[in-house]
């Protein structure tokens, strides 16, 4: 009678755990580094949709000159009204056939009171689909994505809705990267910083950002699946492009992210994007960068794309709960070294304006390319990794249709073709390695440098007013997107470190005879080891030892197994016998 007694708590606790309490989603990473939704395998079909990171307005703007405000895009602006309302976008971005969207932030975009995020002057979308605030734009927006069965992965963009795209660090200060762009270029951001201290005597504008807010705001996000009653936050990508930092100083910040996420919500996964090829920038010394390693130096990393120290040295954060995010593009974004055509020796070693200065021609030769993406984050796939590419995208038909100072640079190009031939190249190689979990950049057009898959109708010569009207989606990217997002599964030998032919997937370590029962490896198998894996079952944020825990050797983990140990454990059964 105890025997049964005790199994029938068992199964009494199973019941409890998977009531309606326990109703949110739990997302993880499996050893084979797929991302899993209730232990079930969840392909990443995403892509970013921006604006709450802020716009830079030109300086001449009669409304908000030089200004940065903090609006959802979604084409339909107060001069060129087109009807469209968030509900019919949404709508038109699923039927393309993402299933979830990054959503870039600045921390200003968090308060509701802010100017450049809440003045009716500043904001560009039309007066009847306007949302009054950025913080209510935030929340409006995942509200109706999760109605409309869609998931979302919240990113913190920067530090500063002013610095913007530049900021490599919490506190970055200028000098930046662009402080000496030619060609009419109007975005200068000299003036501002997210350092409270030790500034250059440009900056004019102060945003503070440091180590306390952005855990402080890593903790507003995730709560925000309670807050809103919403259950599509899969996870936060933690901070955009950290390319000035080391990766050691990276790693412990993802750890301490990580332990600010999970004291809020333990259901929802933490990306983090890799570094660059140097840090040390904009820490008030500039003269004093150091190089980060990132393996040949020929294949230079792009912003966000480096990890090649991580292998060995990885954050000490559940490698379940974690899951890589590279950011890597083609020439319309920067030209890189790797580039360079080999029968123009006067180019080897050029790179981005230099290269256009000095008329080098463009040559994307994907087995150059590959060997730099392996080396940079794709072997990590094939030590169980999970990896999701945060952002890669393009301009197909560049330089044509790029901004005006790109077009005089590299009007000497003959082909107008290479950055399309980058984006099939990387496609077909995250198809290969099996990375088909990815953010493409981006989904609304107003991306200068990019596009989007929707097209716009703005022109840089001969429509600037087009901008923020949105035409139909380019198909020429929905059928890349669409090729990866179908691509066969291929999961790595996490034990050989290969990666099998398309659609074959290797057997599990351990799951080929039964296992011990020990899922918490504490030496014992007893009602406790049972009781982890029933929470296991009904998708509970709970460690087990896979391998020990599939004790029947069925492959799988389920409440058989939970209940096998509970009958060994009083004695029913005195060995488990495998299938």
């Amino acid at each position: 009678m105890k025997k049964l007694l005790t199994v029938s708590l068992v199964l009494v606790a199973i019941v409890l755990l998977a009531s309606p309490i326990f109703a949110q989603p739990v997302w993880r990473v499996n050893q084979y580094g797929q991302i899993t939704k209730d232990n079930q395998v969840f392909r990443i079909k995403g892509g970013s949709w921006f604006g709450l990171e802020g716009r830079h307005e030109p300086s001449n703007d009669q409304a908000n000159p030089s200004g940065a405000p903090m609006e959802q895009y979604m084409g339909n602006v107060f001069w060129a009204p087109s009807g469209r309302t968030y509900d019919t976008t949404i709508a038109d971005i699923k039927a393309i056939g993402f299933n979830t969207i990054r959503l870039p932030l600045a921390p200003q975009a968090l308060d509701p009171k802010d100017p450049q995020g809440s003045t009716k002057e500043f904001l560009k979308n039309a007066p009847e689909v306007l949302i009054e605030n950025s913080r209510l734009a935030l929340e409006t927006i995942i509200k109706k994505l999760d109605t409309a069965g869609m998931y979302v992965m919240l990113d913190i963009h920067s530090c500063s809705n002013y610095v913007g795209w530049r900021a490599g660090r919490l506190d970055a200060r200028p000098p930046y990267a662009d402080k000496d762009r030619d060609g009419g270029y109007d975005f200068l951001r000299e003036d501002c910083s997210c350092a409270a201290t030790n500034n250059p005597s440009s900056v004019k504008r102060i945003q503070e950002y440091n180590e306390s807010k952005w855990l402080a705001d890593l903790k507003t996000l995730a709560g925000m699946s309670d807050d809103l009653g919403v259950d599509n936050i899969i996870g936060i990508d933690i901070f955009n492009e950290p390319w000035d930092y080391s990766w050691a100083e990276w790693s412990a910040m993802i750890d301490k992210a990580y332990n600010a996420i999970n004291s809020v919500n333990s259901n929802i996964l933490v990306f983090a994007q890799g570094i660059g090829s140097t840090y040390g920038n904009q820490d008030g010394n500039p003269d004093d960068k150091e190089i980060t390693p990132h393996g040949e130096e020929f294949t230079n990393p792009n912003w966000g794309e480096n990890f090649y120290e991580a292998g060995d040295n990885p954050p000490s954060m559940p490698k379940n709960r974690l899951v890589y995010s590279p950011h890597t593009y083609g020439p319309s974004v920067f030209v890189q070294r790797s580039f360079m055509d080999p029968s123009q020796p006067e180019c080897e070693g050029l790179e981005g304006d230099e290269a256009g200065d000095n008329e080098c021609n463009i040559i994307i030769n994907p087995t150059i390319l590959e060997e730099g993406w392996d080396e940079h984050f794709g072997y990590l796939k094939l030590m169980g990794y999970g990896m999701a590419i945060g952002e890669f995208g393009g301009n197909i038909t560049w330089p044509d249709g790029a901004t005006t100072r790109d077009q005089n640079r590299y009007k000497y190009l003959q082909d107008k073709t290479v950055d399309l031939q980058w984006q099939k190249a990387f496609f077909a190689y995250l198809a290969k390695r099996g990375i088909t979990d990815s953010f493409y950049w981006s989904i609304n057009p107003e991306s200068g440098d990019t596009g989007g898959v929707f097209d716009h109708a703005y022109d840089p010569v001969s429509n600037t007013g087009g901008w923020g009207t949105w035409r139909s989606p380019n198909q020429t990217k929905v059928t890349m997107l669409k090729g990866l997002w179908n691509a066969p599964e291929v999961t790595p030998d996490i034990a050989t470190g290969t990666t099998p032919p398309n659609g074959e997937t290797p057997t599990p370590t351990g799951s080929t005879g039964c296992g011990t029962g020990d899922a918490n490896r504490d030496g014992s198998t007893n009602i406790v080891d049972s009781l982890l894996i029933a929470q296991y079952y009904v998708q509970q944020p709970v460690s087990i030892d896979t391998a020990n825990s599939d004790v029947n050797g069925d492959g799988s983990i389920n409440i058989v197994d939970a209940l096998l140990i509970a009958q060994k454990y009083v004695g029913i059964i005195s060995e488990f016998t495998c299938n």
